[in-house]
């Protein structure tokens, strides 16, 4: 569970975030903030994971406010101030949403912090967050997905079928486009529709890969791939 605040003077940012949130699994609100003062003291009595915020607001700037934290959660800046972004990854924030933002554009800020490895020590928060996983877009639910599960890919088209020990995923994205936004290490492409996870690689016969019950071709293209495996 990634347990997050929102903090932000203004009341519709709050409903935006919260509603784009609720629509993942394993995201927790801990408290809606509408000032940094207010903040600072939810962090004393509540480690979280994650923060949503804005820079202009009364009292304390966003930035200023994250200055003051000795070891700050993951940061996702939401603001209407592109001026700021440079000073922003400076401060390691994760990401840098200018509103107004689309659900698509705050699902790839999200995805970033699931896959980047906490800072500062390890809270209550931190040890149950999700750890090598991606939200994925099937259909119309935004499904979540541990990279350690994918068994391989599959091209279809437009389409990309993961499979996973689970089940099988179909998402709208080219197989090499899904590569190159998971960037899992495991996962080497042997054939110009296939994909497969290194780790979950039982045998390799001739111009075959086997995982589990399922049996992947190597293309000629990509057995200098399979070769640097077995090196």
């Amino acid at each position: 569970m990634i347990k997050y605040l929102i903090v932000d003077d203004e009341h519709i940012a709050h409903d935006i975030i919260k509603g784009y949130c609720d629509m993942l699994p394993h995201l927790e609100l801990v408290k809606n903030c509408y000032d940094a003062i207010e903040a600072l003291e939810c962090l004393r009595q509540q480690p979280v994971d994650l923060i949503f915020l804005d820079l202009n607001m009364p009292k304390l700037k966003g930035f200023d406010f994250l200055r003051t934290l000795a070891a700050p959660p993951k940061i996702i800046v939401t603001t209407a101030y592109q001026e700021f972004a440079l000073e922003g990854f400076e401060l390691n924030v994760v990401d840098y949403l200018l509103k107004p933002f689309s659900f698509e554009r705050f699902l790839k800020a999200l995805n970033k912090v699931v896959n980047t490895t906490p800072t500062g020590p390890p809270t209550l928060a931190s040890k149950t967050a999700v750890g090598n996983s991606i939200f994925l877009r099937s259909n119309k639910t935004y499904l979540q997905v541990n990279l350690s599960d994918i068994l391989y890919l599959e091209a279809s088209g437009n389409y990309t079928k993961i499979i996973t020990t689970a089940n099988t995923i179909s998402v709208r994205q080219k197989i090499s486009e899904l590569l190159t936004s998971l960037q899992f290490e495991q996962l080497v492409q042997v054939h110009k529709s296939f994909a497969v996870a290194k780790n979950r690689i039982n045998s390799i016969e001739g111009n075959r890969i086997f995982i589990q019950d399922f049996e992947i071709p190597i293309g000629k293209i990509y057995k200098m791939n399979v070769d640097r495996m077995l090196e």
